[in-house]
């Protein structure tokens, strides 16, 4: 008799290669539309599985572990940021948590890096005036951005992302500075020729771009408070494809208003997909609805990092990308 096989439940649509070896492999329980489920129905998918597999759009506080019941052994996310699961009540609740770390890697530091020539070279400025047909041809004083070439960098967190980021800026004959928990190896450091500060106060206050690279824990909320970005030099521009709660996005919109910041790239916001109206009125801002890791190969690859977590669990070992919570 061939062995019970585990249940596992996703809570979003995936791409097809995903579920379908998923369900080669598990007894799996699929979503025909994808949209958003309610806590109530979160916890009811909790209450029937062995295996959850959410998205970042899955808030999993202890309250609703409390109700899942006994069965849910594993909660396999769809994604590498683990800010929304409460990975410590999960534990309690001999629940395990896995993420898919280093797949999104890439594309997130390309999207940096495409938000930073959009802000600095107007580049939604003069795709709104081409698709409105008021283009009256070239003239040696309109759309003037700024070049990125020869400006410092401020990477605020210097994780795989924040290294990627600074490979492009890099090549782009940016300078590079950053501020982390710990400073990287001189290995690391000496090729991007990056300058470590241990105090991001006095890191802001000197560079022309900012861009947010660090995770959402209680440590990083508002990082980036209304007292930082007074600091920073007028007409620098903040990008931030990593969590919009590390921005106080309130003292953030004020700053742009009054100019006092000179423009931001943003893929993500504090209140997740309700996004300050003010800020939609900015023509010194580009917002986009969190692409950083939207690709057709990332998506495929984080399938892949789930399944294997999922499998390697099933087979009765540690996940490999088990999320503890001293990691956070």
């Amino acid at each position: 008799m061939a062995p019970k096989r585990l249940s596992v439940v996703v809570t979003r649509r995936l791409p097809d290669p995903v579920e379908t070896r998923l369900k080669e492999l598990f007894d799996v329980e699929l979503r025909d539309v994808d949209t958003k489920l309610t806590r109530d129905e979160l916890v009811d998918l909790m209450k029937r599985a062995d295996v959850l597999v959410p998205c970042v759009t899955d808030q999993i506080d202890a309250q609703m572990l409390a109700q899942a019941g006994d069965r849910l052994k594993l909660i396999a996310n769809y994604g590498a940021g683990i800010d929304h699961i409460d990975v410590t009540s999960a534990r309690q609740r001999g629940v395990l948590v896995s993420n898919t770390p280093g797949v999104v890697t890439e594309d997130t530091a390309d999207m940096a890096m495409a938000l930073m020539l959009s802000v600095t070279r107007k580049i939604p400025e003069g795709l709104s005036e081409m698709q409105a047909g008021n283009w009256g041809g070239w003239s040696p004083m309109a759309h003037l951005g700024g070049r990125i070439g020869g400006k410092r960098l401020g990477i605020l967190g210097m994780g795989r992302i924040g290294q990627a980021v600074a490979r492009r800026a890099r090549a782009f004959g940016m300078q590079i500075h950053y501020h982390n928990r710990k400073r990287l190896r001189p290995d690391v450091e000496e090729p991007l020729e990056a300058t470590f500060w241990e105090s991001l106060d006095q890191m802001v206050a000197r560079m022309d771009v900012i861009s947010i690279n660090c995770p959402h824990t209680p440590s990083t909320f508002h990082l980036m408070n209304a007292r930082r970005l007074k600091l920073l030099k007028p007409g620098a521009v903040i990008i931030n494809t990593s969590r919009g709660e590390v921005i106080d996005e309130n003292a953030l919109t004020r700053g742009l208003r009054a100019g006092e910041i000179g423009g931001a790239g943003l893929d993500v916001f504090e209140r997740g997909h309700e996004v300050n109206p003010r800020l939609r009125e900015l023509k010194n801002v580009v917002l986009l609805p969190h692409m950083g890791s939207a690709t057709l190969e990332g998506r495929v690859e984080m399938g892949e990092k789930v399944i294997l977590n999922i499998k390697t669990f099933a087979d009765g070992h540690r996940p490999p990308d088990q999320v503890l919570p001293g990691m956070m």
